[in-house]
Parts: C-alpha cells; structure tokens; sequence
C-alpha cells in the first residue's frame, strides 16, 4: 500500500513539474507592460520625435568628445 502511495506521489510531482514548465514558458514579463500613463508619454515622445523637438543622445554624447 505505501509503495502505491510513493508511485502515485511522484507521478502527481511529474505532472506539478509539466505544468510549473508550461506557466514559466508562457508567463508574461510584467516590466513589458506599459500602464496608460507610460502609453501616453510614449506617444507625446513619437510625436515629439517625428517634429524634431527632440535631440538624439548620439547628438548630445557627440558634442562632449
């Protein structure tokens, strides 16, 4: 009885183990989600960019050499 017990333990920690794989492949990394807020100043940021307001940093980094 206590060998069936031990069979059927490891076999349930052999399924945990699959499904632990399987969450870990699809979880989602949570630092790639902007909030509503960070969407916004992403798009102020394009449109800033698209109108030249804005300095590339190889410009900046370009004039301190």
């Amino acid at each position: 009885m206590e060998e069936a017990n031990v069979t059927l333990i490891l076999r349930e920690i052999r399924e945990i183990k699959k499904e632990i794989a399987y969450i870990k492949e699809h979880m989602v990394d949570v630092d790639r989600i902007l909030t509503d807020e960070e969407i916004i100043m992403l798009k102020e940021a394009e449109k800033e960019f698209d109108e030249k307001k804005t300095i590339n940093l190889k410009e900046i980094t370009r004039g301190s050499e």
